[in-house]
This record gives C-alpha cells, structure tokens and sequence, in this order.
C-alpha cells in the first residue's frame, strides 16, 4: 500500500517554533456551526469562509468573535470582496470597541489533511491588506461524521510562513545555485490552542447545550397511503395513524427545561446527603476516648478499632459548621414569619385558581342542565298542551345556571 503523499501546502517542521499560543472561545464555535448548518440546509453553493475577530498580546492570540464573509471570483481565483469585507470589519471593530477587536484571522472548510489551493489567494489577500500575521482556522466536517476521538475538537489552527521552495531537493535533481532564483512559497505550520470560557459564554453554551439534548427529531416525512374503496380499510389506516400519534407524546420545551433543572437539583441534592453523612460517619467512627475527652488509657486500643484520627479533616469540618451561622439569619422568627407568610401567599393563590376552574366547571355544568331541562320542559309542554311548567304565581323553577348568575 503506498504511503500518503505529504501536503505540499504544510511545512515540513511539524511543530512551530514561533511561540504563538492561541486562546479560543465557544462563542467562536458556535458561530461556525451556524454558519455550516445554514450553509448546509440552504443547498448553498461556493466555500464557506469567514473571519475571525480577536486580540493579540505578544505571543498570544485570542479569538473570540466571528463573521462570514462574501466572496468573489477575480481572474479564476475566489477571493473576498474588499468593499464589501472592509464595511463589515468596521462595523464589527465598532460594535466591539470594549475590549477593542481587531482581524487576527480567517476560517474555513478543509480536509483532515491541510490547506489546499483554493485557499492561498485568501489567506494572502489577508496578509497583503489586513494582517501580516493572520491565522486560518480549519474545520474538518468528516471528523465529525467519523466522530471526534477522545473528546478533541474537529479543528486545525495554522500559522503561516514563506519558506524556500525544496522540491527539486526532494526530487532528487541536480541544480546549479544562482542568485536571485530563491523561490519562497506559503507553507502552514499548525500551532497549539486552548479553549477559554468567560462567565457570559458559559450560561450562553450551557443554554445552547442543554436546548440541543432536549431537541426531538421528528420525521416531517409523512407517507400518504392511498385511499382504499373499502371503508373497512380506511378506518383501520387511521387507528394505526392514531396509535402512533398517541405513542409520541413529546413533551414542550418548557416542559424539558423544567425537567433538567429539578433533575439538576436533585442529584445536587443526593450529593449533599451522601457527604453529610459521609461526615457523619467518620465522626461517628472516631475513638470514644477522643470524644468524650476521656483518658487516654486504652486509646491505642480504641484506635485499631476506630477510624484513625486526621486533624486536617477535623479542621475542615469545624471551619464547615463556623460557616453554618453565616446562612442562618440573625433574626430567626421574623424570618420563619416572612417564610410562612410566602407559603400563605402561594396557597392562597393556589387554591383562588382551583376555586376560579371550579366555579367555572360548575356554570358550565349548570349551562349544560338549563339547556337540557328547558329541551325536557318544552317537550313535555307539547305534549300535555302546556308550553312550561308553572304555579301561577309568574316563577318558574331555578336551575343551576341561574343560581351561578345570581
């Protein structure tokens, strides 16, 4: 099997010596995958490119805002288009004045293998006019649909630089050196980064992530049978459709957000009680002459059969129980008062709302009984030559809607 051919766009020192240390934000992420979904989902045609916004500080880089960018094709290369792209860096720049952002580089779509030719006129257009230092971060779609292996990110950043072109030394070919001939060409290196969240990104991505895992795909995809000549047929075609239906009993997105919170909460809440009475048990589990403050005769005894002692976990166990008065209030009863006083409030409203549909499920039962008694009443009128029943005295008798109107 022959070996794979090495990228010629990727420099043969593997690993960069320029120092450049790269901070990268969710944020950053997200927005590409928006951008891939979009372009996806639209049938979109051309690359998928986009620049990325950030700050460098000596030998390190952050980025932590991105945008897509429109391109052009000029003389069979795709590039970006400068009027349009310099509009949009500046808007980007004042939007984003505190801390102040700059281009630090670009993204795009490329093989687990490296940058390929369509993207050099980019990332040199990048270099001549906005940045001599500019980035590219590559997204590889087929480590996602392969799936990421130990939880890494299916995404190369690169450095780049101008280096001799050696590919007559690699071909093996003889050449007389002359001056002026030195040929450089673009080469990548790929540089190391880390991930950084700050408190915004954390609550924006935990949202984003707990409304994808609450996410139910659902097939729109329906199959329309045809209709049957047979009633029989029919009528068994839709149970079926019915049963299915009722199967898929999703739950709102309310309802799901709901459900992960309190499930959050309890399990915090059975971490809680294991450690108390983790605590708890050691406590118990100390020498008896350590806790009644006794002698110390027979304490090595007790030892063997006890827990042994630990003065840093006793420690951490009393400045635990010193903070315990910090989350007590100062003046007990009034809070019980305030405490009871709430609970009072959310009863009363609790039971207005079971008396208000009670009240409203008997006027409807009493609509329901009115309607059926004058039916009843008229008919019998008919029948005995009577239109209603009455004593004379001009009052009819009451019935249930008419007392709720009252």
């Amino acid at each position: 099997m022959a070996a794979e051919e090495r990228n010629p766009l990727l420099s043969v020192q593997k690993s960069s010596d320029s120092g450049l240390q790269v901070a990268l934000h969710p944020l950053v992420l997200l927005t590409i995958s928006d951008y891939i979904t979009r372009h996806t989902l639209r049938q979109q045609k051309g690359p998928i490119v986009g620049a990325l916004l950030g700050a460098q500080k000596g030998r390190e880089i952050t980025i932590e805002h991105a945008f897509e960018c429109l391109l052009v094709e000029i003389e069979g290369e795709i590039v970006l288009s400068q009027a349009w792209f310099e509009d949009r860096l500046q808007q980007m720049k004042d939007v984003h004045k505190v801390p102040a952002l700059d281009l630090v580089g670009w993204y795009t779509t490329m093989p687990t293998s490296g940058p390929q030719a369509v993207h050099v006129s980019i990332h040199r257009q990048i270099l001549h006019t906005y940045n001599e230092s500019a980035i590219l971060l590559g997204f590889h779609p087929t480590a996602v649909l392969e799936g990421s292996v130990g939880g890494k990110l299916p995404l190369t950043i690169y450095e780049s630089n101008y280096e001799t072109d050696d590919s007559t030394a690699d071909s093996g070919e003889d050449k007389e050196m002359k001056d002026g001939e030195t040929q450089l060409v673009l080469r990548f290196k790929e540089l190391p980064y880390s991930v950084e969240t700050g408190e915004a990104e954390m609550i924006g991505v935990d949202f984003v992530a707990r409304g994808g895992g609450n996410a139910t795909a659902i097939d729109s995809s329906a199959s329309i049978l045809p209709e049957g000549s047979g009633k029989g047929k029919k009528k068994t075609t839709e149970k079926e459709e019915t049963d299915k239906a009722g199967d898929r009993s999703y739950l709102s997105r309310e309802d799901e957000e709901l459900i992960a919170s309190l499930t959050a909460k309890a399990n915090a809440i059975k971490m809680l009680h294991a450690r108390i009475n983790l605590i708890a048990v050691y406590l118990q589990n100390l020498p008896s002459s350590f806790i009644d403050h006794s002698s110390t005769e027979g304490a090595e005894d007790d030892s063997k059969k006890n827990t042994p002692i630990n003065f840093s976990i006793l420690r951490s166990i009393q400045a635990l129980l010193s903070r315990l008065t910090l989350l007590i209030p100062a003046d007990a009863a009034a809070f019980e008062h305030e405490l009871m006083s709430e609970q009072n409030d959310v009863n009363l409203v609790s039971l207005l709302s079971s008396i208000t549909e009670s009240v409203k499920a008997v006027r409807e039962a009493g609509r329901k009984f009115a309607v059926v008694e004058n039916a009843r009443s008229t008919k019998h009128g008919k029948s005995d030559g009577r239109l209603n029943w009455n004593d004379g005295s001009g009052s009819s008798v009451m019935g249930v809607g008419d007392l709720m109107s009252v």
